[in-house]
């Protein structure tokens, strides 16, 4: 795998990342709309495609591939760095 600081600008890459969310019912991202539950705020972890970095914080902006929803997540939780090969 590949260390967050390593990642060539310009070239894609994803991650497994971890966050403090709110939560649907399923466990999943709420993506909330009138009359739909949540469950509450609870750790979520998911694949994400790395959209911007910024060593001088730390951060990563990922985008989770199952709901599309962009995250700021610090690189103490992230791994699993690898290219993406579009198709």
């Amino acid at each position: 795998m590949i260390d967050i600081l390593e990642v060539e600008p310009g070239a894609s890459y994803a991650c497994k990342f971890r966050v403090t969310t709110m939560l649907d019912t399923d466990g999943k991202p709420a993506q909330l709309t009138v009359g739909e539950a949540a469950e509450g705020p609870g750790l979520y972890e998911g694949l994400g495609v790395i959209r911007t970095r910024d060593v001088a914080n730390g951060l990563v902006v990922v985008v989770d591939v199952d709901s599309q929803t962009e995250y700021t997540v610090d690189f103490a939780n992230i791994w699993d760095i690898d290219t993406v090969e579009w198709q």
